[in-house]
């Protein structure tokens, strides 16, 4: 290396550090700024620049809490770790509203109550962890390998289906098992990531939104679109989901295959992303014209991306940290919502296109994940999943 290759090197390093600071400096304040006015309730997306709300049992209702806990560990701010808190205690109360609950209690419950009992030893938060993982354990199909996913709402019968999302739930088992010295938690995760790898991801490293069984046989029936575009295309936030999924589970597990299918998900997300990092809402989407990206699925990717490059090595852990990122500064340069009158962190998430729902506003999980990755870059190595 020439003395002038060094310095640039150099220059560029202090470049990104200095980067990471500032947005991890502008997100802390703003997660403050929106604690006094959100506060103990569930955001979900923003509208006209304010985040609704929904209630305890959304799916989605784990991420605002996470984003305290994230900040909180930060700053040592008492007054987000007060309302982070609070809302723990709400989540808890839908464990025993059983009819209302469904397989993503790991997004719930990872976020909130298994945060609040790493972060200060809150053996009620552990409690309630714990009963949230045997909820979700319950819900696994022993015949088809696959944790159920939704109760049968709207008229549905869902006993069959499985998704791609619940990847992240895993998890929630895996910690459960880790907590009480007891595998049965982690054989139903690493069960149903078998299940995942065989029947969701493709030779190319798409994957699908649903797929639905027999719930007497356990036989692959078919496969619905879902939130994607079509049965057979690529729904963004999908492959994110997948990607980190993946690498959780082999973080858990140090099972390979998961390692190799992560790898195999992430070189299909990163080598079909447009020029600024960030991907239209399906990556098979017949003419993208007029299409809205989803900056959502960006961010868990990154994430995903950088939880995958701590268990790589050597050039491969460079070129997904990399990877990752790169995807972070194009998300905060490109779309972060610094300078508007907006709650919301990240511009240009799309929630569920095809029912019109939550396009091209900010989402709570896409502000989760870019506050999860951006902590990465800092070099924090223990999170709450």
């Amino acid at each position: 290396m020439t003395r002038e290759t060094d310095t640039n090197a150099r220059g560029q390093a202090a470049d990104t550090e200095a980067w990471i600071a500032s947005a991890w400096n502008r997100t802390a304040a703003k997660i403050a700024r929106n604690a006094a006015d959100i506060g103990a309730s569930f955001p979900h997306a923003s509208l006209g620049g304010r985040y609704n709300a929904c209630p305890a049992h959304d799916w989605g209702a784990g991420f605002w809490p996470g984003l305290l806990w994230l900040a909180y560990r930060e700053t040592g701010d008492a007054k987000l770790r007060e309302t982070a808190e609070a809302l723990e205690r709400k989540l808890a109360e839908t464990l025993t509203a059983y009819d209302e609950l469904h397989h993503d209690v790991g997004f719930m419950f990872s976020l909130s109550s298994v945060a609040q009992h790493k972060l200060l030893g809150d053996a009620d938060a552990r409690r309630h962890g714990l009963m949230a993982a045997n909820l979700l354990a319950g819900r696994f199909n022993v015949n088809g390998d696959f944790i159920r996913a939704w109760p049968d709402w709207n008229g549905e019968d869902h006993s069959g289906w499985a998704i791609i999302d619940c990847m992240m739930n895993l998890p929630l088992l895996y910690w459960a098992s880790k907590e009480l010295g007891d595998p049965r938690y982690k054989h139903i995760a690493m069960r149903h990531a078998d299940m995942v790898l065989r029947e969701f991801v493709r030779p190319d490293g798409s994957a699908y939104h649903i797929v639905c069984f027999d719930p007497e046989t356990g036989e692959r029936v078919g496969a619905l679109a879902g939130q994607g575009y079509a049965p057979e295309s690529a729904w963004a936030r999908g492959a994110a989901w997948a990607l980190h999924g993946f690498a959780l589970s082999y973080g858990y597990t140090g099972e390979h295959r998961f390692l190799n299918a992560a790898k195999r998900v992430a070189q299909f997300f990163l080598a079909r992303l447009p020029e600024d990092k960030v991907p239209y809402w399906d990556f098979r989407l017949p003419d993208v014209s007029g299409m809205p990206r989803d900056s959502s699925a960006a961010a868990i990717a990154a994430s995903g991306l950088l939880e995958l490059a701590s268990h790589a090595g050597g050039a491969d852990a460079e070129f997904y940290r990399s990877a990752g990122a790169a995807i972070v500064r194009s998300l905060d340069e490109r779309y972060g919502a610094w300078e508007q009158d907006e709650q919301g962190l990240l511009l240009h998430a799309t929630g569920y296109y095809e029912k019109n729902a939550y396009v091209d506003v900010p989402i709570i999980y896409g502000d989760y994940f870019f506050a999860e990755a951006l902590l990465k870059l800092k070099g924090r190595t223990a999170f709450f999943w």
